[in-house]
């Protein structure tokens, strides 16, 4: 589990600088400048994703249970996952109505993904994954919405078509997760 928790700590921590220390990373952007920033940034996350994708997996091979979630809440998770998906294809399509309204909608994604995760698994190691992301992701909004705000921000709305691609896109990537992915990525079917 440390393992696991070591990982959590460095990923969410890279990824929580703007939440805790914006001004901080202001400074070091100015003084390493953004390449060397990014990189710094980019090793530290991957190291951190390393540790808790390896950690998570020792924690499965001795699962500590903490509750037996009823087959429901898999079906539930399913579904949430669709508007997961979504949300992140309308983060990466260039921007339309949806990413206008919605701001950040890949931090809602986190937040919809670990949500329904929570609900459908119950080890420790489940509760310390999702539950972590789901209370960055809930500080990382917050945070970003408050930046928004004092900056001024203002999101202009695209095309709808933008939106039409953002959602055939997530429903593939949603699909292809539901179908394979999920099972040769992480050794579970969703659909079992």
């Amino acid at each position: 589990m440390s393992v696991l928790i070591v990982g959590l700590v460095l990923f969410l921590g890279v990824h929580s600088v703007r939440i805790a220390a914006d001004s901080w990373r202001s400074r070091m952007l100015e003084r390493l400048g953004e390449g060397p920033w990014k990189g710094i940034y980019a090793l530290l996350s991957l190291v951190g994703l390393v540790l808790i994708v390896w950690g998570y997996g020792l924690a499965r091979l001795d699962p500590i249970v903490i509750w037996s979630p009823p087959i429901w809440t898999r079906h539930l998770a399913i579904l949430l996952n669709l508007f997961a998906f979504l949300l992140l294809a309308i983060y990466l399509v260039p921007s339309g109505r949806l990413k206008a309204r919605l701001h950040h909608p890949m931090v809602l994604g986190v937040k919809v993904w670990a949500f329904a995760h929570l609900l459908a698994n119950g080890t420790l190691a489940d509760l310390l994954l999702f539950g972590s992301f789901l209370l960055w992701a809930i500080a990382d909004f917050a945070s970003a919405r408050r930046r928004d705000r004092a900056a001024g921000r203002i999101y202009v709305a695209g095309p709808v078509r933008n939106d039409v691609v953002a959602v055939a896109v997530g429903l593939v990537l949603w699909l292809a997760i539901l179908t394979f992915l999920h099972q040769w990525l992480i050794g579970v079917s969703p659909l079992a």
